[in-house]
């Protein structure tokens, strides 16, 4: 596949993965909050070990 011809398969999954959680979270909020902690605790922890 050419890099300039639309989007990569990385891509597409993190964006399916991205609109199921979403979904998710809009129809149960508590789900959603808990989705909410954990992504920012690996963030944190991404930017932490970070060299």
């Amino acid at each position: 596949m050419n890099s300039g011809s639309g989007l990569d398969v990385r891509t597409a999954t993190l964006l399916t993965v991205g609109g199921f959680a979403t979904y998710i979270a809009f129809l149960h909020p508590a789900v959603g909050i808990a989705l909410l902690v954990g992504i920012g605790v690996v963030t944190l922890l991404h930017l932490l070990l970070k060299e």
